[in-house]
């Protein structure tokens, strides 16, 4: 497979004789480039020093290694707080004096994956800009390694889940004492990674009873790590077996989060964000903002308040630029990634946790089940189509734009077609020639039809 090097980071497959894969090479090419970057933008600080973490994988240990040497020879001193969420490290660059972050996971793809995220002095996904550079230093041979007198230092630091989950209890719009008087019984799905240290140090802080499974951290993921319901019927059937109040899932480095009710059907990925900015405006007026692929029910939810949803293309980077020129007080994006501004900007799969226990003290109920009652009901399909080559791709796109003029496709992220039964987004594939196609409607037979009709026509324009 190709190295995938984007606005969220790069990651690729480990080992193999592919030079395209993430190898011993690349990260020191990556780590010494995002050095080179971290000094151009830093250039008013005295003195240099950069938190590094890493989710449960295999290969995890060996990378941070790599990383935090390399950091250190570019003469940057590291913070390693060796297991981690990557909202923990994010909290953390944001609450200390570091220029920036950097996680090595690969998120929710298979444990043969890893890769690098980066993040700058705000503990924020780096900007296009920034990332364009990056890539182009990542491409050099050349870096300028510091002498020996001047190498960075190494120090480690293993209370960072501690420091974040106890600023999430801290926060005002938690009524703290509601939640830990609820007697609530739940069971979580770690996926073998950095949730198995970071949900427990929460829940007992909110004094949730609870169960963890997939709790080992081994290097290997008992599942598909993606928190999808087909990948997730083990913590479903528990969940019924040991009568729990709900269930939570999150990705192996805790920025993704999927909630399951009593009765052990999942309440969707779609509807994290819906639960969660429905406690926070519950509280506080303000605006949201989510992904043009993420659900409509977060802008009719919005909109019930009286208030203002914006939308962005894919990518949390876009969403927080969007949220920061809005005043955004709540935001995400659909696939289970809740951003809570007041604790740092960044999809925080923990803070969504404890915003949800307060939509349950808010609602004054404990069955789960009866939420999604409050919101609208919509219904997603996701398709993918094979073409040639992005030249295709690109005249298909053209060909899609003029035959549906009349409804003003929005051309920011792919093309989103809003129609009077739902809409339907397609994206184009940043690693291979492919189409992704979403779609919504109120019912599942409609956004099949939605999907299944784009995906035709796509065939037949494509010859």
């Amino acid at each position: 497979m190709t190295l995938i090097k984007n606005i969220s980071g790069f990651r690729g497959t480990i080992g193999g004789k592919n030079k395209d894969n993430l190898t011993p090479i690349d990260i020191v090419l990556s780590i010494a480039a995002f050095s080179r970057l971290l000094k151009e933008n830093n250039s008013n600080y005295s003195s240099l020093s950069v938190i590094t973490g890493r989710d449960g994988r295999k290969s995890g240990e060996a990378i941070h290694n790599i990383v935090n040497s390399v950091f250190s020879s570019m003469g940057i001193d590291v913070i390693d707080v060796g297991l981690s969420t990557t909202p923990s490290l994010c909290w953390g660059v944001l609450n200390n004096d570091s220029i920036g972050g950097l996680m090595i996971t690969a998120s929710h793809n298979p444990q043969e994956y890893n890769g690098l995220k980066f993040f700058n002095s705000e503990g924020e996904f780096l900007s296009k800009d920034d990332v364009s550079k990056l890539i182009k230093y990542s491409e050099l041979s050349i870096h300028d390694f510091t002498e020996n007198k001047s190498l960075g230092l190494i120090t480690k630091y293993d209370k960072l889940i501690d420091d974040h989950t106890n600023a999430i209890i801290k926060l005002n719009i938690l009524p703290l004492k509601e939640i830990q008087k609820l007697n609530l019984f739940v069971v979580a799905d770690a996926i073998n990674s950095a949730g198995s240290i970071g949900i427990p140090k929460l829940l007992d802080k909110l004094k949730i009873r609870y169960k963890i499974i997939n709790s080992e951290i081994e290097g290997v993921f008992n599942h598909t790590p993606e928190p999808l319901a087909e990948n997730l019927k083990d913590l479903s059937e528990i969940i019924i077996k040991d009568n729990a109040d709900f269930g939570i899932a999150v990705d192996p480095d805790v920025d993704r989060l999927v909630f399951f009710d009593e009765k052990g059907q999942i309440l969707g990925e779609e509807y994290t964000q819906v639960f969660c900015s429905d406690f926070v405006l519950s509280k506080i007026r303000g605006n949201t903002v989510s992904t043009l692929s993420s659900s409509n029910a977060l802008k009719d939810l919005t909109e019930s308040y009286g208030l203002k949803y914006y939308s962005t293309p894919v990518g949390e980077m876009n969403v927080v630029k969007k949220m920061k020129e809005v005043n955004s007080i709540v935001g995400g994006e659909g696939g289970g990634g809740i951003i809570y501004p007041e604790l740092h900007y960044g999809r925080d799969a923990l803070v969504g946790i404890a915003l949800f226990l307060g939509l349950i003290v808010e609602k004054g109920t404990n069955k789960v089940s009866d939420l999604k009652n409050d919101y609208s009901k919509y219904f997603m399909t996701k398709l993918k189509v094979s073409l040639k080559d992005d030249k295709v791709i690109d005249n298909v796109f053209k060909k899609i734009i003029s035959k549906y003029s009349n409804l003003s496709p929005n051309t920011e992220d792919g093309i989103r077609i809003d129609f009077s039964n739902g809409w339907i987004i397609m994206r184009k594939s940043n690693t291979e020639p492919i189409v992704r196609i979403f779609s919504e409607s109120d019912t599942q037979q409609q956004a099949e039809s939605l999907a299944k009709k784009i995906y035709n026509e796509i065939k037949s324009l494509s010859n």
